[in-house]
């Protein structure tokens, strides 16, 4: 019988994909259940980790959260308010009804999000005389795409950016707390954003506020489900280019999953490939983990799946992953290279996936 380590460079060494899950399938043959967690670990740091691409290093475009956009906004705000000396309650109202998505920059300038805004609002509104508070969705469309704006709701709009900036809206703090105002262009209410309108902001300001807040954050919140979704597109596009028959799952189909393919665990896996003759050939999930921990804990959904496809008559199952999570190896991606038999991709990989059998025989476009 091989040492541990021979089977570990027999793996790391194997010529091609199907040759390399070849090996990974002898080793429960070859060796004890006390050796494979670390023969696993060690398969997963020199073939799979390598492969991992950090997702950290880019961001997905949006229009709203462009320097463009702000830049046009901003420029309306700071011309009609002339660099915002003139901003008594009359003057926002006039500002706001004319140029809806100006409230992106007075927003902005008070620190608050779409839906602490629209909270606020309701603090200001008098119910009595039939007042309603602005929507968070009603920001929303302001902002984004300039929806018309009455001036009753315009005025509520601008009494609520008076009394947030002249400090009178919140009370009183308690506790170790400071006012989200507290920050260097709102310190002195307008006269200090008037100040850095006119003179401009030390370059250090604004790495501290980057430093504060998050490089990004605002913009990775806003586009987390296309993040989410980067890998399932992928391949998905995979898939269309070679003509392989698959389902990807969703909300809308799990029953259709469950009753076309017999595919009884919950939720199914992310895609389900399958032939000319409606029969089930691989399943496929993908995961993007940032975090070790969870890693770990999202390992437990592929064992659950490679039970599923043992059940299912040993149908090969896929991982494609993304994140630095994925770095633990140890009881994270080891785990789920044993209960794949090797069968990992990352979108650096992706198109090698294509390859691996039983992908060949199911292609429909020419290689």
């Amino acid at each position: 019988m091989p040492t541990p380590t021979e089977t570990i460079n027999s793996v790391i060494e194997a010529p091609d994909w199907d040759q390399r899950i070849a090996r990974l399938r002898l080793i429960p043959h070859n060796h004890g259940t006390n050796d494979h967690p670390q023969i696993y670990a060690e398969i997963a740091k020199n073939i799979y980790v390598p492969e991992l691409t950090p997702d950290f290093a880019y961001v997905h475009e949006s229009e709203f959260y462009s320097q463009e956009y702000f830049a046009s906004a901003y420029d309306v705000a700071a011309r009609e308010t002339n660099n915002f000396d003139c901003i008594s309650s009359t003057d926002l109202k006039r500002v706001l009804h004319q140029y809806p998505k100006t409230l992106l920059v007075f927003r902005t300038i008070t620190g608050l999000t779409k839906q602490e805004f629209s909270h606020s609002t309701s603090l200001v509104v008098n119910t009595e005389a039939g007042e309603r508070a602005i929507s968070a969705s009603r920001v929303d469309s302001m902002e984004q795409r300039g929806s018309a704006t009455s001036e009753e709701a315009a005025a509520i709009v601008a009494r609520t950016l008076t009394v947030i900036m002249d400090g009178s809206l919140y009370g009183n703090l308690t506790g170790e707390v400071i006012s989200k105002q507290a920050k260097p262009d709102t310190l002195d209410g307008w006269n200090t954003v008037q100040n850095m309108a006119q003179n401009g902001v030390p370059y250090s300001m604004l790495l501290h506020q980057r430093h504060y807040g998050g490089a990004f954050r605002q913009l990775l919140d806003a586009t987390s489900t296309k993040r989410g979704d980067l890998i399932e597109d992928a391949v998905e596009t995979l898939f269309q280019d070679n003509g392989i028959l698959y389902i990807r799952t969703g909300s809308s189909n799990q029953n259709e999953i469950a009753e076309r393919f017999e595919v009884r665990v919950t939720p199914a896996p992310d895609f389900v490939v399958y032939d000319n003759t409606d029969s089930l050939r691989a399943i496929l999930e993908c995961k993007i983990v940032n975090d070790g921990g969870t890693a770990r804990d999202k390992a437990l959904r592929f064992e659950r799946l490679r039970d599923e496809a043992s059940r299912l008559g040993g149908i090969p199952l896929f991982a494609v992953l993304g994140g630095l999570g994925w770095r633990r190896a140890n009881d994270a991606l080891g785990p789920v290279v044993r209960d794949t038999d090797g069968r990992v991709f990352t979108l650096k990989t992706l198109p090698s996936m294509i390859t691996v059998s039983p992908f060949p025989q199911l292609r429909i476009v020419p290689p």
